[in-house]
């Protein structure tokens, strides 16, 4: 049977300074991930993602705004693991569950639309990625943000006193 680390004078808490600048730099490499799949997707396959391809491999502005939207999904995943982190009993397992079922939001958006197959699938396969860096990377960071506090120590009312070894003296009693 696993013991509880935490006994009745301490809780879990979390790091906030250290989860917010490790959801800052999961935000970095999630944008970074959107720009390699559409760099493969366009550059090597050829394959148009979200938009046509009119401006190379790079494609146009969407390129970036799609880099944009995967840095922000990624600091609104920082945001529910801190809110997570702090209001409920298991953090990484309701994350991990909303992240999978997000991701799978993201994965059959685009195979829904009527785009070339070949866009529908590779944006699909982006999204996947993505979706999947962020789950890991910021439930593993989180893991590494998360601290025990000491709970303030109270006396209850009824509590007794700790008495000296010797009554004290009384100035009025000579």
């Amino acid at each position: 049977m696993a013991q509880n680390p935490y006994d009745q004078n301490t809780r879990p808490g979390i790091d906030a300074a250290r989860l917010w600048a490790g959801g800052v730099a999961t935000a970095v490499v999630a944008a970074l991930v959107a720009i390699v799949g559409m760099l493969i997707a366009r550059g090597i396959f050829d394959v148009p993602i979200l938009a046509p391809k009119g401006e190379g491999a790079w494609g146009s502005a969407s390129t970036t705004t799609y880099a944009l939207f995967a840095a922000l999904a990624a600091l609104l995943a920082t945001g529910l693991m801190h809110l997570l982190s702090v209001a409920t009993p298991a953090p990484s397992q309701f994350f991990g569950w909303i992240m999978v079922l997000v991701t799978l939001i993201a994965v059959v958006l685009p195979l829904t639309l009527t785009v070339d197959s070949s866009a529908k699938y590779a944006t699909a396969a982006i999204n996947l990625v993505i979706g999947l860096v962020i789950a890991i990377v910021v439930n593993s960071m989180a893991a590494n943000a998360r601290t025990v506090h000491r709970r303030k120590r109270t006396v209850p009312p009824d509590a007794p006193t700790q008495q000296w070894n010797e009554p004290p003296t009384n100035f009025y009693d000579r």
